[in-house]
C-alpha cells in the first residue's frame, strides 16, 4: 500500500526539479556512422595546436594561437555531430565551437549555424550558445539569433554528443540526442540555404564570451584544451545529385519532431534556457521577423 501511495503522489505531483531531461524516445545519432577525423576533416589553422590520437582530436589555445578544423566537403543539408569535452576550471573568454559556415565562400555575406561553449569562471556552469546567421547578419552590423542554455551535466567531466541537424525546412540543435532548439524556416530571408562546411575551433573571444566581456581569458591557466571524438555526419553534400533526400532528426522522413521529442525540448527550454533573443526587450525585432511570424 505504501508503494502504491508513493507512485500515486509522483503521478499527481511530479517533480519540477531540472535534474535530467525527459527521454526524447528517438536517437538520431545512432542512424549515422562515425567518421574518422582524417577522412572527414582537415586542419584549418593552428596546426601546432592540434593533435589526433586514436581518432580523438585535441585542440588547444594558449598565448600564441588557437586552432580550428574544417570538413573536406561542403553540404547543403544533413546531420553533423561530435562528442566533445571542454576545459575545466577557469575558461572565461574562451570559445569552443562546433558549427556550420560558408564564410570562406561568401566573405562578408555568409551564413552560419553555431554551437558554442562560452567559457566561464570558477564555480559557474558553462553556457552553451546556439546561433544562426543568414546572408551577412554575422558580418558588420551583427544580427544574432541566440538561444543560450545551461546543461544538465558538467561538460568538462565526460564526452557528450552535440549535433546540428539542418534541412531545407528546419535547423535542430541536439545534446545527447535531446532536441534543445528548433529553428524552422519561415522565409528564405531568415533561413540559411546555401551550402556550408562543418567547422570546429577554440579561440579567444574575451571581448564578449563571458558575461558580455566582463571576464577575460587569463593565460596563467593555459593551455585551454578541447577534445572532439565520435564525429558523425550524413546528408546531402553540395556535390550530391538533385534527388538526394534530406535526412531527418526524427522517425518522420518528412522532418519535424515527435511529440516525445517536443516534450523533451520544452523541458530543456523551461528549466535550462537562460537567454532567448526573441524575448529580449533590448533587441530590435523588426530585424528578426521570425520571432513573431
Amino acid at each position: 500500500m505504501a508503494i502504491f501511495l508513493s507512485l500515486l503522489l509522483i503521478l499527481l505531483f511530479p517533480s519540477t526539479n531540472a535534474d535530467w531531461p525527459l527521454s526524447p524516445g528517438y536517437w538520431p545519432s545512432s542512424k549515422f556512422r562515425p567518421v574518422s577525423f582524417y577522412k572527414g576533416f582537415r586542419n584549418l589553422w593552428g596546426p601546432s595546436h592540434q593533435s589526433v590520437n586514436q581518432n580523438a582530436l585535441t585542440i588547444w589555445l594558449d598565448r600564441t594561437s588557437g586552432s580550428g578544423f574544417k570538413s573536406v566537403r561542403p553540404f547543403r543539408s544533413g546531420y553533423f555531430g561530435a562528442s566533445i569535452k571542454v576545459q575545466p576550471g577557469y575558461s572565461a573568454g574562451v570559445i569552443t565551437a562546433f558549427y556550420l559556415s560558408n564564410n570562406e565562400a561568401h566573405p562578408g555575406f555568409h551564413d552560419e549555424v553555431d554551437l558554442e561553449f562560452l567559457g566561464t569562471t570558477f564555480g559557474k556552469p558553462y553556457t552553451l550558445q546556439t546561433n544562426v546567421y543568414i546572408r551577412g547578419s554575422g558580418d558588420g552590423k551583427i544580427i544574432g539569433r541566440e538561444m543560450k542554455f545551461h546543461l544538465w551535466f558538467d561538460p568538462t567531466q565526460h564526452f557528450h554528443h552535440y549535433a546540428i541537424f539542418w534541412s531545407p525546412k528546419e535547423i535542430i540543435f541536439l545534446v545527447d540526442d535531446v532536441p534543445i532548439r528548433r529553428y524552422p524556416r519561415k522565409s528564405a530571408a531568415t533561413f540559411p540555404l546555401r551550402p556550408m562546411w562543418v567547422y570546429g575551433s577554440i579561440w579567444d573571444a574575451s571581448s564578449w564570451a563571458t558575461e558580455d566581456g566582463k571576464y577575460k581569458a587569463d593565460y596563467k591557466y593555459q593551455p585551454f584544451v578541447a577534445q572532439y571524438t565520435n564525429f558523425r555526419a550524413g546528408g546531402c553534400s553540395a556535390y550530391s545529385p538533385a534527388w538526394c533526400r534530406p535526412v531527418s532528426a526524427s522517425p518522420f522522413r518528412s522532418g519535424g519532431l515527435t511529440r516525445q521529442q517536443y516534450r523533451a525540448m520544452r523541458w530543456v527550454q523551461r528549466y535550462l534556457m537562460v537567454y532567448n533573443y526573441c524575448r529580449d526587450p533590448k533587441r530590435n525585432h523588426a530585424l528578426t521577423p521570425e520571432c513573431w511570424s
